[in-house]
């Protein structure tokens, strides 16, 4: 994939997601609908990525989706009703997350340009939190610079480059096998890492909780190329065994902050090995598993309480996510 693209999409992902988060935190803090107005905006976010990638691979043109998804999420700014705030910024998040994911999906040989896509979106929602609880200043920033970032994207998709037209894949040089069955087991595993990503630790708080989505950052990014360099089963096997044990003390902050950037470096995988499953509709791939997420978030978002948040339910989590991930992808071994 075109490493000048890549990184505008994920500046874009990063700012985009911020932008959401300094939102809906700055005008619904303290309301009585912000219980809602979450459920609303991530079922928005999330569930809807599925029938936004059904159209993005009818239109195959993916910077034109994500860009209306940076306009649509800053003219969720000038919403006065908090519902309606919350339904335009989660579809412009999903618009923005459909072009992006499906064009990552389609011009890149392996997981790594998947996990550098992945990666800053968490970032950006814990700044974006951060700031949408504390002052207002600068909130104008937010859709001043999805505006520009939106200009950025079709710039360079149609002026320049022309890719998001037609991204052309590649020679995929990593196995994965293609089919229903691993989709399904995919789908799963997508919906666990966001059923365990929603865990509460008593720790994450100041600065242990900036140290926690930096390396969160980091996992992410490493783990398409981990993937890429060790093969995808061995690489599952060797982020989420540790994670496992980890998780089992991870009510202390250090093991907590190296199992959790461990179990997601695992996200750009499932991505990844879920574009291969559907070659020919990598958008509905790349939705489905949002959808997954999505799922994995309703425990938590309706208050149904599970094992997860105990740290030897996210241990067992680990090595479950590890049974789903092994028969679900390949293990080809591609030496850098």
């Amino acid at each position: 994939m075109n490493k000048r693209l890549l990184s505008l999409y994920s500046v874009s992902h990063f700012w985009v997601d911020l932008s959401c988060a300094l939102l809906l935190f700055r005008t619904l803090l303290g309301s009585p609908d912000l219980v809602l107005c979450l459920l609303v905006y991530n079922f928005c976010a999330f569930a809807l990525q599925m029938p936004f990638g059904l159209l993005a691979d009818r239109l195959d043109r993916n910077g034109a989706v994500a860009a209306a998804g940076c306009i649509l999420t800053a003219l969720a700014y000038l919403s006065p009703v908090p519902v309606l705030t919350a339904v335009t910024a989660g579809v412009g998040n999903a618009l923005f997350h459909t072009g992006g994911g499906r064009e990552v999906l389609r011009g890149g040989e392996t997981a790594g340009p998947v996990g550098v896509f992945a990666a800053p979106g968490g970032l950006g929602l814990f700044l974006g939190t951060l700031w949408g609880k504390g002052d207002a200043l600068g909130l104008w920033l937010g859709p001043f610079c999805l505006a520009v970032l939106a200009a950025a994207i079709l710039w360079t998709c149609y002026w320049q480059s022309g890719t998001s037209r037609r991204s052309g894949s590649a020679s995929p040089d990593l196995d994965a096998p293609a089919g229903y069955g691993p989709l399904a087991l995919l789908f799963l595993a997508s919906a666990l890492q966001s059923w365990v990503g929603m865990a509460p630790l008593p720790w994450a708080a100041g600065s242990w909780a900036l140290a926690l989505a930096a390396a969160l950052f980091a996992g992410k990014t490493a783990g398409g190329f981990l993937a890429r360099r060790l093969g995808p089963r061995r690489m599952a096997a060797w982020v989420l065994l540790p994670a496992a044990g980890l998780y089992l003390a991870s009510r202390l902050p250090l093991p907590g902050i190296l199992a959790a950037p461990l179990f997601h470096a695992t996200v750009p995988l499932v991505l990844w090995a879920a574009g291969r499953c559907l070659p020919g509709a990598k958008g509905f791939a790349w939705g489905l598993m949002k959808f997954g997420l999505f799922l994995g978030y309703l425990p938590s978002a309706l208050g149904w309480h599970s094992p997860v948040p105990e740290p030897w339910g996210c241990a067992v989590a680990a090595l479950v996510l590890l049974v789903l991930l092994w028969p679900a992808v390949g293990k080809k071994v591609v030496r850098c």
